[in-house]
């Protein structure tokens, strides 16, 4: 019996206690909400539904509690229920119960812990969004792990997913790069301090450029420079696709700013935003004012001199995003970026949009990276800098992806090279994948010895009970709500934890005491017992190996 599978009994015993009289509410619940107790003596499940119905049902928590219990104690797969303090319900499960959890994973599969939460959601995920104008570097590198395994987990949990890449193609930075590579292709030095590009890809990517188009640098300055641009800025972004392909991220849409100004969407911005009200004329200008809904101070929308603001193309992306049917739009932002929460979230408002429903914006901190106890810095303007590509060739995808997804984005991070490239239990992605391995190994052996788990109608999920098989069977029955919760909570690093428990538990289960052994030793003949671990090993090796999936880490089968 899942959790899903025990609130559902909860939720059946109170519709039938209306149905029958003996409850009177005028509205039951959706939902009901079981978890398991900190402290096992106190069951394998409690749940507060009668705290949650006392008021609704005009009757004391403790003796709505005891009705409930009364009735769930003859609901088949409940061992026993206990009415604690208040009115809490301590639930019991019978023998058995929690085995079947091990053939409802084996029979979903890669379905398992998949559910329908955030069906109907049509979801906007903005991540990475980088400048065309240089190579992914680590700050980069993390939204691109922690992006990509939120929109799985929001897929997994019912939600259609589009993941979108905003190309800032537009804008002074663009022709600042174009000059950067012309003066690199003449052999010229980037002059410092002037807002030009002077790392050292620029050089290579010039050279790269001349290779393809050796005669550009023949035309005139002003040419040459838009030349550049143009040609740089589409080799610049292929490395960025291939870089993020390479880390396994993909994304649905490359959305160019340039479209925008193109298509008049910027332009027509203020004409939009107008209909709601807040847009107002001061000084020649015209503003929106954000502040009416808690922005720091007002925004222009259009200057004096009639040039549309960089904010004005935020407005446009938007209501673009608003035009197609999304929401909410979800837009994970570096830590250098703290300011443009507030003012997204009032650019919603004022366009008449839920900024509570409509619109997220995510926050990611800093990460750095230590090689030998010493930080390997990053800089982007002066060729010292740590790209995508460098995190991938000094720790690999799957190290780099998890430690990126494992911490919370609230959270700086430190990315260890030494530590996430050892092979021991203290580097925690090794010690997860290690647990999966060693899940193939034992059906290796398993197969070498001519057994295997048996047909579903032989197997016996009563025998699973010794208490290390006991608490395996309850982290795996917890995966679907995790999945869920991590997914509604924008808070991918849950997984991992979880991940990282669920291994501890397949590892202590197979300890060197023996006493869960799965397979037969020496002339032992297969017991049923057997077959029945070989089901929770293979529903061990399905949870490791769906939630590796979801973070976009491989599952090896041999370490």
């Amino acid at each position: 019996m899942t959790p899903e599978q025990l609130s559902q009994a909860v939720l059946d015993t109170v519709h039938a206690a209306v149905a029958d009289g003996a409850l009177t509410l005028t509205a039951v619940p959706a939902t009901v909400t079981v978890e398991r107790p900190k402290n096992r003596d106190h069951g394998d499940y409690a749940t507060n539904v009668a705290l949650q119905l006392t008021k609704a049902a005009a009757m004391p928590p403790r003796a709505l509690a005891e009705l409930l219990a009364d009735r769930l104690r003859k609901v088949e797969g409940i061992a026993g229920v206990d009415v604690a303090g208040p009115g809490f319900l301590n639930l019991r499960l019978a023998a058995g119960a929690a085995g079947e959890v091990a053939k409802t994973i084996v029979e979903q599969g890669a379905a398992y812990g998949r559910s329908q939460t955030f069906v109907g959601q049509n979801i906007n995920l903005e991540f990475v969004s980088a400048n065309p104008t240089g190579p992914l570097h680590l700050g980069h590198t993390r939204w691109a792990a922690v992006g990509d395994a939120l929109g799985r987990l929001l897929e997994a949990a019912g939600a259609d997913v589009t993941r979108e890449f905003y190309i800032n193609d537009a804008g002074n930075q663009m022709n600042n790069f174009g000059m950067s590579l012309a003066l690199r292709a003449n052999g010229q030095d980037v002059p410092a301090g002037q807002g030009l590009y002077e790392g050292a890809y620029i050089k290579d990517l010039a050279q790269a450029i001349l290779a393809e188009h050796p005669v550009l640098t023949q035309l005139p300055q002003e040419a040459q420079v838009e030349a550049f641009r143009t040609a740089g800025y589409k080799l610049q972004l292929r490395l960025q696709q291939e870089s993020l392909e390479k880390f396994r991220t993909h994304f649905d849409v490359w959305f160019a700013e340039r479209t925008l100004h193109d298509s008049g969407a910027v332009e027509g911005v203020a004409d939009r935003l107008a209909e709601q009200g807040h847009v107002f004329e001061q000084d020649g200008a015209l503003w929106l004012r954000t502040t009416d809904f808690g922005d720091d101070k007002d925004r222009v929308i259009v200057r004096s001199n009639g040039e549309r603001t960089y904010f004005s193309a935020d407005c446009a992306y938007y209501l673009n995003k608003r035009d197609r049917g999304f929401s909410p739009c979800i837009y994970m932002l570096g830590a250098d970026h703290h300011g443009y929460v507030g003012r997204l979230k009032a650019l919603a408002a004022c366009s008449g949009d839920d900024p509570d429903n409509d619109i997220e914006v995510l926050i990611g901190q800093f990460v750095k990276m230590v090689k030998d106890g010493q930080e390997v810095k990053l800089s982007k303007r002066t060729g010292n800098i740590v790209t995508l590509d460098d995190v991938i060739e000094l720790i690999g995808v799957d190290a780099a992806r998890y430690a990126l997804a494992r911490s919370s984005t609230d959270n700086e991070l430190v990315l260890d090279v030494d530590l996430l490239t050892t092979n021991a239990p203290e580097n925690p992605v090794w010690y997860v994948q290690y647990a999966h391995a060693r899940t193939c190994a034992v059906k290796r052996n398993a197969a070498d010895l001519g057994l295997d788990q048996g047909a579903v109608e032989d197997f016996d999920p009563k025998l699973l009970v010794h208490p290390r098989e006991e608490e395996l069977l309850a982290a795996l029955a917890e995966f679907p709500r995790v999945i869920a919760q991590a997914a509604g909570q924008r808070e991918v690093h849950k997984v991992a934890h979880f991940l990282e428990d669920l291994a501890k538990k397949y590892h202590g289960w197979q300890s060197e005491k023996k006493d869960c052994r799965i397979l037969p030793i020496g002339d032992e003949k297969p017991t049923e017992l057997n077959r029945a671990r070989l089901w929770l090993l293979e529903a061990t090796q399905t949870v490791l190996r769906n939630g590796l999936d979801l973070l976009g880490v491989s599952a090896p089968e041999r370490m």
